[in-house]
């Protein structure tokens, strides 16, 4: 069950003073590559005392950055910020219910509710550190279990040949690093294909066959594909030939709006189906359940509504009898949100992972220090206070931006990924 951080913090009352939020990009992102880690936006919340906390979001980062720091000119479109400013943060829940509520007509969900994750992520921790305590130990019981991340491998070509060639090369980074799990993003079909790749199902078998041959048959393997099909039957058609193949769940092979084809296809598929990605609250996340019928459901920490509703959602999930595995996609801050979640929910066997080493984004690879580590295939419970990642103060410096220049495109499929891993 969870907690709060009031009962920590009765005997250092504070008050939130201000909110700062940065938007970062690298200066060669592409902007038909779908790797969101090429930019971020980074909430950091000042306290009257020395603690201060920060949290992050995947979505539009200058989307993020106006409904936090502008003002509305009535009481229900008012800026998160200003809504923020004199709080007390030592309850992170009545936080979330004040700000959902108060930003009613522009949030409710989309990046309003973004908006909110990346600044709850904050406020816990915030309350982590003054309380000097992780946040999962504010949060409920641990699980007895270890922590498990999967890899996720995005590959980076802009032909099916280069594109399996980097993915393939990433699958086997991973297995020599140690990984217990990988999921393959094979974006090659539909309408949010990398690149404008218009592949045949056929291609997607091939490279789902060719990884399983380079990681062996010991490792968990997953596979996203993207929302690249419109028909629930044509997905089970590919499904039942990647059955051999021994997945451990599908992701997103239906648009996120198509419940009833979710529903139709977990039920006809011997494989587990997931999604979740992309939606808000734990409202969205009951109908997905109750009505889509999914095995598996995938909150990303910051785009539910940070940590407060993401342990909503794993408690939903768990009385449903349904496996949790959360998204992430970002940095260190938020894969370390995602672990606290992680590390009190019992249905969730795994958690995403964007490996520094194999991410071309230079924000992923140095925007935080201090991040967890995989040893022997997991990772162990946080040990620092409040989120336990702090900010790279150079590298916010280095790729804070107003607005994104028009003049971009550059090829970030090179360096190719050998040089990454050198």
């Amino acid at each position: 069950m969870m907690c709060d951080g009031s009962a920590f913090l009765k005997k250092s009352p504070m008050k939130i003073t201000a909110v700062e939020c940065d938007v970062l990009i690298v200066p060669d992102f592409d902007p038909e590559y779908c790797d969101t880690a090429q930019d971020n936006v980074i909430v950091q919340i000042h306290t009257d005392g020395t603690v201060k906390g920060i949290g992050e979001v995947e979505s539009n980062s200058w989307a993020i950055k106006a409904l936090i720091e502008r003002s509305g000119s009535n009481s229900l479109t008012r800026g998160l910020a200003e809504l923020l400013v004199g709080q007390d943060p030592s309850d992170p829940r009545a936080i979330w219910e004040w700000l959902y509520n108060r930003s009613i007509v522009t949030g409710r969900r989309g990046a309003g509710i973004c908006a909110i994750g990346a600044l709850d992520m904050a406020i816990w921790d915030i309350c982590g550190k003054a309380a000097g305590l992780p946040i999962w130990k504010l949060l409920g019981e641990a699980r007895t279990s270890p922590l498990t991340p999967y890899a996720s491998l995005l590959p980076c070509g802009r032909t099916l040949p280069d594109y399996r060639t980097s993915l393939l090369a990433k699958a086997a980074w991973a297995r020599d690093a140690g990984f217990k799990a990988v999921k393959l993003e094979i974006l090659i079909r539909g309408p949010f294909a990398e690149f404008e790749l218009h592949e045949s199902n056929d291609a997607i078998v091939e490279l789902v066959a060719a990884s399983r041959d380079v990681i062996g048959p010991a490792m968990t393997l997953m596979v996203d594909v993207g929302y690249c099909w419109s028909d629930w039957k044509e997905a089970l058609q590919v499904l039942r030939r990647l059955e051999k193949y021994d997945l451990f769940f599908l992701e997103t092979p239906l648009h996120s709006d198509d419940l009833d084809g979710y529903a139709r296809l977990a039920e006809a598929s011997e494989v587990r189906i997931a999604a979740g990605e992309l939606l808000q609250t734990r409202f969205e996340f009951a109908e997905l359940m109750d009505r889509g019928q999914l095995d598996v459901v995938q909150p990303d920490v910051g785009r539910v509504g940070g940590i407060t509703e993401a342990l909503r959602v794993a408690e939903m999930a768990r009385d449903r009898g349904k496996l949790v595995v959360p998204h992430c996609w970002k940095s260190g801050i938020g894969i370390a949100a995602t672990a606290h979640v992680a590390a009190v929910s019992p249905n969730c066997p795994f958690f995403e992972f964007l490996p520094a080493a194999v991410s071309e984004s230079l924000l992923r690879r140095e925007l935080v220090t201090e991040e967890i580590h995989l040893v022997d295939g997991t990772v162990e419970l946080p040990t620092r206070p409040g989120l336990g990642v702090e900010l790279n103060a150079s590298a916010l410096a280095k790729y804070s931006v107003g607005h994104p220049s028009s003049a971009a495109g550059t090829d970030r499929c090179n360096p190719k990924v050998g040089a990454l891993i050198a």
